[in-house]
């Protein structure tokens, strides 16, 4: 894979504000190094989830079997299933035993589109990773990779040098609780994320 989405995240980049980590994370790479190749991704939107004051953030009544890598260390990968059918693709962020992350709601594809276009079963390549459950199907993210240290391969997030000139921000999609929130971010004019 080309060198320059080989500059892996610092641990100290994870080490801040769960809303400040997630604006931080807009234009950073997302790399899986699978059984069927390299696939990678610029991130283009992102929701935050707190520990207080957030009743959509699984955390919010305490540590379960479930969400228990949402308080390990930052830089840690929260996967969990929905509607018993879709992978969700968090990273954990804030102080450890904090229990707050980042979903990961939509990528740009850049490296292993023809991989991705095939898992997707499309050709759209907008489409191809636009919603965090199409975004993990694209790049074979399961519940294998949950509690993975993003630092180091397979699952890791870079950074090659991209500047976001202007992000949105808005509520999250999807969600009763706490659905006023601005806590949703998105790469302004960006025609890869989820919805407007």
């Amino acid at each position: 894979m080309e060198g320059r989405y080989t500059q892996r995240l610092a641990d100290d980049f994870y080490q801040r504000s769960t809303v400040e980590v997630a604006r931080a994370l807009l234009g950073k790479i997302l790399v899986h190094e699978g059984a069927a190749g390299v696939t990678a991704g610029r991130i283009v939107e992102v929701e935050a989830y707190l520990f207080h004051n957030d009743a959509a953030c699984h955390a919010a009544r305490g540590q379960t079997a479930r969400n228990a890598p949402m308080f390990g260390p930052p830089g840690t990968a929260y996967v969990y299933l929905i509607y018993g059918i879709h992978y969700c693709f968090n990273v954990v962020t804030g102080a450890e035993g904090e229990g707050e992350a980042v979903l990961v709601r939509a990528l740009e594809p850049l490296v292993g589109l023809e991989i991705m276009a095939e898992r997707r079963g499309t050709a759209a390549i907008n489409k191809v990773a636009a919603g965090p459950g199409n975004l993990c199907r694209a790049m074979a993210i399961t519940k294998e990779h949950n509690g993975h240290n993003l630092h180091d391969p397979p699952l890791y997030l870079a950074d090659d040098g991209y500047v976001v000139s202007e992000l949105v921000t808005t509520t999250r999609v999807g969600i009763s609780a706490a659905a006023d929130l601005p806590l949703r971010f998105y790469i302004a004019h960006n025609p890869f994320i989820s919805r407007k």
